[in-house]
């Protein structure tokens, strides 16, 4: 069935990225190596690893490469935390209450198509530089995917069970915890794992707003520079962090939602 590959199946898949992993290396390693690409451009994964041992050592702009990423890991996760507290509670509102959804849905549609890059000039010139506009950027665009999808959630509740509900005798606030919220808690996971990638992969246009710290101002100053290597650096880093944030969602939901599609 699907959703349930065995153990043999589960190895041969791991074994299939590791391999495609280790291809991506390897033909890296020798374009590098050969010539065929400039270093310029594309640097060799031993110069990577000379200039990341470089930047463990002595830092990046008098600050520790550590600095650096967890300055964007915080501006992310604050952000990203105060759009969970405001989006999920509005979202279930606007899902369970008709004249909600009416009034909300139409101005947070609006705004989700709209590039956080360019709400960043009116940011800063309402809340000026410093770390709110940050933070700001990254709130407002996780708020809307996490409202949105909580209210879709809600709304996709079969009224099967509502009724089922009813007819048992629950009460409305009984109703809501035990029915509609845990039927609509893979549409708020789903908007929250989006949340999460959509923030952090805006860390990058937060940090363009006067950063002197943070990954997406190292990969700003570094190809100002032209220091290539550092760009790479910053980049993978990035997406290391990510991939990280994914995985422990991913354990995450797989623990709260274990009874999903059983």
């Amino acid at each position: 069935m699907i959703g349930q590959e065995p153990l043999s199946n589960s190895g041969r898949y791991l074994g299939l990225s590791f391999l495609s992993v280790a291809s991506l290396l390897l033909t890296w390693l020798l374009v590098t190596n050969a010539g065929l690409v400039s270093a310029k451009v594309l640097p060799s994964p031993q110069a990577l690893a000379h200039e990341l041992y470089s930047l463990i050592i002595t830092g990046y702009t008098g600050k520790p490469l550590w600095a650096h990423a967890l300055a964007s890991l915080i501006r992310t996760l604050v952000g990203l935390i105060a759009a969970l507290l405001v989006g999920i509670p509005v979202g279930l509102l606007m899902g369970a209450s008709r004249v909600a959804g009416a009034l909300l849905t139409p101005p947070f549609s609006f705004l989700r198509p709209v590039p956080a890059i360019a709400l960043i000039p009116l940011i800063i010139l309402y809340f000026g530089i410093g770390e709110f506009s940050k933070i700001f950027v990254i709130f407002i665009t996780a708020s809307l995917y996490i409202i949105l999808n909580a209210a879709a959630g809600v709304k996709s509740v079969p009224q099967d069970l509502i009724r089922a509900g009813i007819n048992m005798g629950l009460s409305r606030r009984q109703l809501f915890t035990h029915v509609i919220l845990p039927a609509s808690a893979p549409y708020i996971m789903t908007g929250i794992k989006t949340a999460t990638a959509v923030s952090w992969a805006l860390v990058v246009a937060s940090e363009l707003i006067a950063a002197q710290v943070g990954l997406g101002y190292v990969i700003m100053d570094a190809a100002t520079f032209y220091r290539i290597p550092d760009v790479y650096i910053a980049i993978a880093i990035i997406g290391l962090i990510g991939l990280a944030l994914e995985t422990l969602e991913t354990y995450a939901e797989n623990r709260l939602l274990h009874w999903r599609g059983k």
